[in-house]
């Protein structure tokens, strides 16, 4: 009786073991995605300032990620994380604000400086025309004549409310050429999305909502912005393959967003890009834990993709890797929904590549669909595929539609996809 017991307690003990073993081994073959959220979550915080060009905000990202990276236990190509470059970057570093019959205007949802705003500080009596007079090019021509020798109206502000596209192109050129002699103020009814200039406009140039502005009434202007030269830095680290290997697969996602609009406004840039760094310092992590026999991992965090794709620029001209020893580059952008899927761009470029991607995911049913896309320079896989370097941009699709705007915020992401996504990722790059 007792040996049969112990017989029993044994085999129990080895199906307990057997059972657990095999948990843990499922838990380890999956993304984390809390840490892709805990990533998330902190870059679009307060204290990295949008991780702009004001308070060093991308300086204090940057060193984030680097410890992150060394955390994950990636390695240096040289003998920092740290691949530093500069330019020229219009900041706006205190003041900017917009007052209307003595009450502040909230910037970002009533009222939106261009990125391009020189410093200015004074009283705006603006002078509004629709856009059928403006394209009245003779009589407005009269009308900015009698403003520019008068006091009593130097501003220009343009309802361009209710406008088509082709109209709004063409009112596009005219207001940026109408700052040359004056401000303008641009009356809409489309949403504010944001950017970072590398230069200064000649006079200043705001967008106010329609439900936001008021004719016949002074604005109380005060801008301090600044163009001067910045010092950034990508992140960049590296996992070698478990034997000798002499190929490497990138990932690659840009941490850099527009930053800080004066001191109290910042654009938190939680889908863009937060999610898509979080997603690769969690591959990294992954890989680390599960390594790939054949081929090396780099893991890139560019800086400056907002200010024009800036830090994969500088990459592909001073390469820390031989762009020829690169396999593919997967670059992450707007990872933070995946409702409706994900788009590959230069899909169709590297039809092989998309193919295998695709049938990878019917595969295994995970995202909702695999769309296919050309050639666009929009992110920073544009320079590796100019040189000759495979690659694509991934990013997904959702009802989430806040972009460069202060509503790209961690609370409005649902992560819906992360794990679907990091493992279709995770199983393409396996089968190489």
């Amino acid at each position: 009786m007792n040996s049969s017991r112990k017989f029993v307690e044994d085999m129990l003990k080895k199906c307990t073991l057997i059972y657990w073993f095999s948990i843990g081994f499922t838990l380890q073959a999956q993304i984390n995605v809390d840490e892709v959220k805990r990533i998330t979550e902190m870059l679009c915080s307060p204290e990295f300032h949008g991780r702009g060009y004001v308070n060093d905000g991308d300086k204090i990202a940057a060193d984030f990620i680097a410890k992150e990276f060394e955390k994950v236990g990636l390695k240096k190509l040289g003998s920092s994380y740290f691949q530093s470059f500069d330019f020229i970057v219009n900041r706006f570093p205190g003041d900017a604000s917009i007052v209307k019959n003595g009450i502040v205007m909230v910037m970002g949802e009533e009222v939106l400086l261009d990125p391009a705003c020189p410093e200015f500080r004074g009283v705006l009596r603006p002078k509004v025309f629709t856009a059928a007079e403006v394209f009245d090019q003779v009589a407005f021509n009269e009308q900015l004549k009698k403003m520019l020798g008068s006091s009593n109206n130097n501003c220009v502000a343009i309802n361009i409310t209710s406008t088509d596209k082709d109209t709004l192109a063409f009112l596009n050129r005219i207001k940026y050429e109408l700052t040359q002699y004056l401000p303008v103020i641009e009356i809409t009814d489309k949403k504010f999305t944001w950017s970072v200039s590398r230069n200064q406009l000649k006079h200043v140039f705001f967008q106010v909502k329609k439900e936001a502005f008021k004719a016949g009434i002074e604005y109380e202007v005060l801008i301090d912005a600044d163009l001067k030269n910045h010092t950034t830095q990508n992140v960049i680290g590296f996992l070698p393959a478990k034997k000798k290997a002499k190929k490497t697969i990138v990932f690659t996602a840009h941490y850099d967003h527009l930053g800080r609009l004066g001191r109290n406004v910042y654009f938190p840039g939680a889908n863009d890009n937060a999610s898509g760094t979080a997603m690769i310092i969690a591959l990294a992590d992954f890989f680390k834990q599960t390594p790939i026999d054949d081929y090396n991992l780099l893991f890139i965090a560019f800086a400056g993709e907002e200010a024009g794709l800036l830090g994969s620029k500088y990459f592909v001209e001073h390469p820390l890797l031989k762009l020829k020893k690169i396999k593919f580059l997967i670059n992450l952008d707007i990872m933070g929904s995946g409702e409706d899927g994900i788009t590959v761009v230069n899909g169709s470029v590297f039809q092989e590549q998309f193919d295998r991607l695709k049938n990878l995911n019917t595969q295994e049913e995970l995202v909702k669909t695999v769309n296919i896309r050309g050639k666009a320079a929009n992110s920073d896989h544009y320079w590796f595929t100019e040189k000759g370097v495979p690659a694509f941009f991934i990013y997904t699709m959702g009802p989430n539609k806040n972009y460069h705007d202060v509503f790209d915020t961690y609370e409005n992401l649902t992560f819906a996809e992360t794990l679907d996504l990091a493992t279709l990722l995770r199983k393409f790059v396996e089968g190489f």
